[in-house]
């Protein structure tokens, strides 16, 4: 998805996974024994977790442990994975390298994954039932302008070029930083000026907890906040699957 070429031994029989969403995915095309990697992050599935060997964070691997493992594919993601150490893991081995900003990215992301390691089919099927879902996912009666943050000290929130932002979209509410790239940082006391609606609170990457309302209301104080699950809101992979039926009782 980087625009590269990328060639492997097809099928491949020793694939890493350094994106926990794509780790996910691949466990739900029916791999396993395939995969032989994976970071500590990709906690699910909870069996691969536990067994599967990790090669460290998504932006901290250990490139002697993936040496060790002697991958003929390695899947990774533009944002999640730092530049430099792909870099110098395509030097030695294949890696394929998604990039995602919108469902339709991830729907094309899940197709091109599949046909990666010979599971076509199934990719497909995953496809499918995703993209129903979303068609018969409603848009929210009332529209809101929705402030979407993801850390703290520094505040950080989706700006209009990521998923996050898309899947907001697709609720038809209003990403008040639609107008920023990336992740940028805010002062709360910005959000004065934006006419937030609702603000929401997602639990990664950065923990936030209910505690953390006490800091937004002393600025907000009639501002609507929600703690949301943040795997439903930026995982791009097969848990969108359950992401629909969550984000419509969000605003149901």
């Amino acid at each position: 998805m980087m625009g590269k070429e990328v060639e492997l031994n097809y099928p491949p029989k020793r694939i890493i996974s350094l994106v926990p969403s794509q780790t996910e995915l691949l466990y739900n095309l029916g791999l396993n024994e395939e995969v032989v990697g994976i970071t500590k992050f990709c906690v699910h599935p909870e069996i691969w977790f536990r067994n599967k060997k990790r090669v460290g964070g998504t932006k901290t691997l250990s490139i002697n442990t993936v040496k060790t493992l002697q991958p003929d594919l390695i899947i990774a993601n533009k944002e999640e994975n730092t530049k430099e150490q792909i870099e110098e893991l395509s030097a030695m081995y294949p890696v394929w390298v998604s990039d995602i900003q919108t469902i339709d990215d991830a729907l094309h992301m899940i197709i091109e994954v599949g046909r990666l390691v010979n599971k076509s089919e199934e990719a497909e099927s995953i496809v499918q039932e995703i993209s129903n879902s979303f068609l018969n996912l409603g848009k929210a009666a009332v529209s809101k302008r929705v402030a979407y943050f993801i850390w703290r000290k520094p505040w950080m929130a989706a700006g209009g070029d990521t998923f996050i932002s898309n899947m907001i979209e697709r609720i038809g509410w209003t990403n008040v930083f639609a107008d920023r790239l990336r992740y940028p940082e805010i002062k709360l006391e910005e959000l004065c000026n934006e006419s937030v609606d609702i603000i929401l609170l997602s639990s990664e990457p950065y923990p936030f907890r209910e505690f953390h309302f006490v800091e937004i209301k002393a600025i907000l104080p009639g501002v609507e906040v929600k703690l949301v699950d943040g795997e439903m809101f930026s995982w791009y992979g097969s848990r969108m699957r359950l992401a629909v039926d969550y984000i419509g009782k969000l605003f149901g």
